[in-house]
């Protein structure tokens, strides 16, 4: 009951402070929507405001160029009173988001699967937190209350990752492939998670069967999630398909624009600065690259770092918040909380403080060089990109360090007399 009890706390006091502010500050949600830190084109509330409006009056949410986002969210919009004059709906429904977030990620963390999996158990595992720390790294991460108070689209697919996740975790096949498919249906780059959460799924499963049975024929089990995984993420799509009046017209609008990158508003990410300068007759090419690289990982990690497909999801979430087209904070608030996990894995990173401090020194210029370029005038597009390369670079060498602490994590089972030395690769 004392573990009951924490969390109970727990999650009342995160909707204590997301209410707090959503009411003390009632102008604070408009402000951070329009921050491109915080809002992307195909995540921004403003747009989906402007979607739901032509939604209904009955005409095409498309029609203005601006809507960028799933259709089945409009209906879900529709359901809650109006923004404007009765914002307290919303904001409990984003507040709520966070708490499932927060639960399913507290679940994930009690079946010790970042620490013991099928092939391998870390030396380290009793430096793992326990499930309502893990909790409270994500409810109180700033990047995460800021999206929250945005009310980012984001936050739901986060949720739907959160939950794939999980029930991946605890075996649960059929559960997870309808998550996942939400997921992908909402954001599309979460397809790319199927490799990692098979293998996860397909691990649970099999440590659970007798000795004397024998499990699933892998590649059977790999067939029939990914004929699931295609049929939930086709079912949502034609379900898209009967609410837009039987009309394609949200596939080009939707995932063409994540896709095609049309809308180069400025973000976090890379791609914006890059296809501004890009000239015409190359900008196909270099779509196919970026994405061809995004994607590239997916493969590689999930054959070299087997024995922890969570920890392939996780290192994956990474990547793909520094490359993907639209990142934003949410993305980043997302990985950290996979990394929370892996507490044990600390002591092994080289460059932590290094890391910690770019990030802090990105996340407060960020802004300030955003200002500088947007609203007086004296600096240029430059000097914001510069900055994004700055919160990038931090991103990718988390990314690259942790790598190195789980892979020597797993070196130092398999010799252990190498424990506590000196590694160095020739």
């Amino acid at each position: 009951m004392a573990i009951d009890r924490r969390k109970a706390i727990l999650l009342g006091s995160a909707a204590a402070i997301r209410l707090i502010l959503f009411t003390g500050f009632p102008a604070l949600p408009d402000l951070l929507t329009g921050r491109v830190e915080i809002s992307t084109p195909v995540t921004s509330f403003k747009r989906l405001q402007e979607g739901l409006f032509l939604y209904t009056h009955n005409v095409s949410p498309y029609d203005g160029g601006v809507f960028h986002q799933a259709p089945l969210l409009l209906p879900l919009f529709s359901l809650l009173p109006d923004v404007q004059r009765y914002p307290f709906a919303t904001n409990v429904f984003y507040t709520v988001v966070d708490l499932l977030c927060a639960n399913a990620l507290m679940q994930l963390s009690e079946t010790e699967l970042a620490t013991s999996s099928r092939y391998f158990t870390s030396p380290r595992r009793k430096l793992a937190w326990d499930a309502v720390s893990i909790g409270a790294s994500f409810l109180f991460n700033p990047f995460t209350i800021l999206t929250c108070l945005a009310r980012s689209t984001s936050v739901f697919t986060n949720l739907f990752i959160f939950l794939a996740t999980m029930k991946a975790a605890q075996g649960a096949s059929s559960t997870y492939i309808i998550a996942l498919s939400f997921a992908s249906y909402l954001s599309l780059y979460p397809v790319l998670l199927f490799p990692p959460l098979a293998l996860l799924c397909y691990d649970r499963q099999a440590s659970s069967v007798p000795k004397s049975e024998t499990p699933t024929n892998p590649t059977i089990f790999a067939v029939t999630q990914l004929t699931l995984l295609a049929a939930g993420i086709g079912a949502l799509l034609y379900l898209s398909h009967l609410l837009t009046g039987f009309s394609w017209e949200f596939v080009p609008s939707t995932y063409g624009v994540q896709l095609l990158l049309p809308d180069l508003t400025p973000n976090v990410g890379l791609w914006w600065y890059f296809f501004i300068e890009m000239f015409d007759s190359f900008r196909e090419f270099f779509l196919g690259v970026f994405w061809l690289h995004m994607a590239s990982y997916v493969g590689g990690l999930s054959f070299r770092i087997r024995k922890q497909p969570l920890f392939v999801a996780t290192t994956l979430l990474g990547i793909f918040a520094v490359y993907q087209p639209y990142p934003s904070i949410s993305d980043t608030s997302l990985y950290f909380a996979f990394l929370a996990l892996y507490r044990n894995i600390i002591p092994l990173m080289r460059y932590t403080f290094f890391l910690i401090a770019a990030l802090l020194y990105a996340s407060f210029l960020g802004p300030a060089f955003y200002y500088l370029w947007i609203y007086a005038g004296s600096g240029n597009a430059n000097f914001f990109y510069a900055i994004t390369l700055v919160w990038s670079l931090g991103l990718s060498f988390i990314v690259a360090d942790s790598l190195y602490a789980v892979l020597r994590d797993e070196w130092e089972v398999e010799r252990p007399e190498m424990k506590g030395k000196e590694a160095r690769q020739i």
